[in-house]
């Protein structure tokens, strides 16, 4: 399958779904990420937190999507769900949810973070969904204040035996 183009302010950007031979480019970025963000005292993603196996299955389940920088490079990422009931519970609204994005250090302030996101945005309204969903960690205002810069607005905590997430959701126009 092929992937999809940007449009707007990231134009020429392809997000494309993950393949299977993507899973260690995956989990690389996620390792830098987790190692840089442990140096800065962001708490956010602790080191070796996704395990292989899951990220396995997750692709298997066509759920991350990806964008490519050098040959076998992966420079962004994020997963695509239709629901979550992990962090969401039961509820059964239509919307389109992200986990995982992740932008390589390398291309910090060049705006790929906003065109996954759009793109997911995208998806979304294809679907003809109303919401668009994700979370974050309490411990990582940095990020929660990227979020609501985007448009998303805090509309609930979901509480776990190691850390709080804060939800956080934003409708999609012209759906």
């Amino acid at each position: 399958m092929s992937g999809a183009h940007v449009r707007g302010p990231g134009a020429g950007v392809v997000v494309e779904p993950a393949r299977p031979d993507d899973v260690g480019a995956i989990l690389a970025l996620r390792t830098s990420l987790e190692e840089w963000m442990e140096t800065a005292g962001v708490v956010q993603w602790p080191r070796g937190s996704l395990p292989r196996a899951r990220v396995e299955a997750q692709l298997a389940a066509g759920e991350w999507h990806v964008v490519r920088g050098a040959p076998g490079e992966v420079v962004g990422t994020l997963r695509l769900l239709w629901a979550d009931p992990e962090f969401w519970g039961a509820d059964d609204t239509p919307a389109v949810y992200v986990h995982g994005l992740m932008t390589a250090r390398s291309r910090r302030g060049t705006g790929l973070g906003r065109t996954l996101l759009d793109w997911a945005a995208e998806r979304g309204r294809a679907a003809g969904v109303g919401l668009f969903r994700l979370d974050c960690r309490d411990t990582n205002p940095v990020l929660r204040r990227y979020y609501e810069r985007y448009g998303f607005a805090v509309v609930g905590r979901r509480d776990f035996p190691l850390f709080s997430a804060t939800l956080l959701q934003k409708p999609l126009d012209g759906v």
